[in-house]
């Protein structure tokens, strides 16, 4: 019987980009865009608050698009400063390249396993779903998964009794299963 887990987040996750006022390095998203319209050219910015000192760093969502070109939805939520669409734009791999930032998820994170009834089995098949792109060990997930120590899900990788067609280490942001034998 396959397990459905899925990793979900709590909040959005921090902006890790240097601060010109402190020197701080994790700014949080306000939720709030700014949107200057040059007669026919439009600029929009996720705005984004320092940790430390507070002061607002500027992220290009668009930079001198005709307005025309932008569709009338996404500027409606533009201006109506849309929650959704804040967590969409920090996640997307262009606004990030483009303003050379990364993304904190620590603690911006949970672990939906739906129960433990599954832990006392002998063979555990298990999916793991991410709902939004947040890289994580899988050895983390499956240790706090299963309620094991780390070493322990180590020690199991290296005896093949936790088998994955995708590599447990390193960090993982897409969907994989794998399957635990005791």
């Amino acid at each position: 019987m396959l397990k459905n887990w899925m990793v979900v987040p709590t909040c959005l996750p921090l902006v890790r980009r240097r601060c010109h006022t402190c020197a701080s390095e994790r700014f949080r998203a306000s939720g709030k865009f700014r949107v200057n319209a040059n007669h026919k050219l439009i600029d929009v910015w996720l705005l984004a608050l320092c940790t430390a000192c507070g002061e607002t760093a500027k992220l290009t969502v668009l930079e001198r698009m005709t307005v025309r070109s932008v569709r009338p939805e996404l500027l409606d939520r533009l201006h109506d400063n849309d929650p959704g669409l804040t967590a969409e734009l920090l996640q997307d791999p262009v606004v990030q390249r483009r303003n050379r930032v990364a993304l904190d998820w620590d603690d911006a994170w949970r672990l939906d396993t739906g129960g433990s009834d599954h832990l006392d089995r002998e063979v555990i098949d298990i999916s793991v779903r991410f709902a939004a792109r947040i890289p994580v060990r899988p050895v983390r997930l499956i240790a706090e998964g299963c309620d094991l120590p780390r070493a322990e899900v180590d020690r199991l990788i290296a005896a093949g009794k936790l088998v994955s067609a995708v590599r447990l280490s390193g960090k993982l942001s897409s969907d994989f299963t794998f399957t635990l034998k005791r």
